[in-house]
């Protein structure tokens, strides 16, 4: 491609393919790694010792920076889909929006964790809006399930996209929680309209 290109679309495309290539270099199953370590930047949630759940985790990307990041804790990884093993994380198939695999993973867990995290997105239908409502619906799931599972000082990392129900989310995520931000990561693509959920110390009350 010509250096004098220098339309908004072919900057876009470089912009994609930059994390895309170093995802490449560095080993990562997907360019969403560079996105889980923006996050981890910003807002500090995992330790060495942290105890997390990788929700909706294939094919790794995620799993993979927790697992470089973790060495005296605790990995537990679900996905519909399959996903290649990992080190020092514990992966489960099955659908979270089943009840019965939610009750398993209440099961598996011995105490509750530090952190949940989940960069997962509905299926597409090719109806921007409709996939859009219902990752959100997702990202709603993920939060009502956190609130069982995570210490009092626990954190939620989740995806959702800015639409008509995106102030429904963030309503739900203040009521169960003291701090609630939004992060959009660099590594994220210019024109998508996803972003991050942060959501830090349960409301107790």
């Amino acid at each position: 491609m010509k250096k004098n290109r220098s339309s908004k679309t072919w900057i876009i495309k470089q912009h994609r393919d930059q994390f895309f290539k170093k995802s490449k270099v560095l080993g990562y199953r997907s360019r969403s790694a560079f996105k889980l370590l923006e996050l981890n930047k910003k807002f500090k949630f995992i330790s060495k010792r942290t105890s997390l759940i990788d929700i909706g985790s294939s094919p790794g990307g995620w799993s993979q920076v927790a697992s470089e990041m973790i060495k005296n804790g605790k990995i537990i990884a679900i996905d519909k889909k399959s996903m290649e093993g990992i080190k020092n994380v514990r992966f489960y198939q099955g659908d979270f929006s089943d009840s019965k695999i939610k009750n398993k993973l209440l099961d598996l867990l011995p105490e509750k964790v530090d952190v949940v995290i989940s960069d997962m997105a509905a299926d597409t239908t090719g109806n921007k809006s409709l996939d859009s409502i219902r990752t959100n619906l997702l990202c709603e799931e993920v939060i009502d399930f956190s609130v069982k599972i995570i210490k009092p000082n626990g954190k939620v990392i989740s995806k959702l996209f800015m639409g008509e129900d995106f102030l429904k989310v963030k309503k739900i995520a203040e009521k169960k929680f003291k701090k609630v931000n939004f992060f959009k990561p660099e590594s994220s693509r210019d024109e998508s309209k996803e972003t991050y959920i942060h959501c830090a110390y349960l409301n107790t009350l």
